[in-house]
């Protein structure tokens, strides 16, 4: 039994420090928009989105139900499993401030009085991770959250809010392997 505890934490611990690709900024290290590695169990059942939905409830978040949405769109769109939930963390606490009625997360197309507003989470999500990916990343070319950060939002520390999430969610899956593996190896 302490032989498969062990072997857990080491699969996840190998999974979650693989080398991705990173773009090094002036005393700062900035988290890249690619896409990290998916790890499935024998079921093929993504261990990310257990990961991020128990993270997410612990959050209190109204989107831990949609923890797969952020992981199917995220590798469509081939961006980082938890950019999109980490956004969701700087601008609403995770979906709770929101605009009323507006199921906007991610302040997307808020300012002033204008509010976007989607049908649903998933449809946030997914309008999210697709603009970022296409506008952001391809047509504006963010290599970064920190450069993506400099046309998103107008706060100077946005992107280190958000890179605080990111991190804060890989954190979460080392300290709690319990929501990544299941035992029963």
């Amino acid at each position: 039994m302490k032989n498969k505890i062990l072997l857990a934490i080491f699969i996840i611990a190998a999974v979650l420090v693989i080398p991705q690709k990173t773009y090094a900024k002036a005393q700062a290290s900035d988290s890249s928009a690619t896409i990290t590695p998916t790890l499935e169990n024998k079921s093929g059942s993504d261990f990310r989105v257990k990961i991020l939905k128990e993270y997410l409830i612990k959050h209190d978040s109204p989107l831990a139900d949609n923890a797969g949405d952020f992981i199917y769109y995220a590798d469509k769109y081939n961006l980082d499993w938890r950019l999109v939930a980490a956004i969701s963390g700087v601008e609403s606490t995770f979906g709770i401030a929101i605009p009323p009625s507006s199921y906007n997360g991610w302040g997307w197309g808020v300012y002033g009085d204008n509010v976007i507003r989607f049908n649903s989470w998933q449809d946030g999500i997914k309008t999210v991770s697709q603009g970022l990916r296409e506008r952001y990343i391809d047509k504006w070319g963010g290599k970064d959250i920190y450069q993506i950060g400099s046309m998103y939002a107008s706060s100077p520390v946005w992107a280190s809010h958000v890179e605080y999430y990111i991190n804060d969610i890989q954190t979460f899956a080392l300290n709690n392997p319990e929501n990544a593996l299941s035992l029963s190896l």
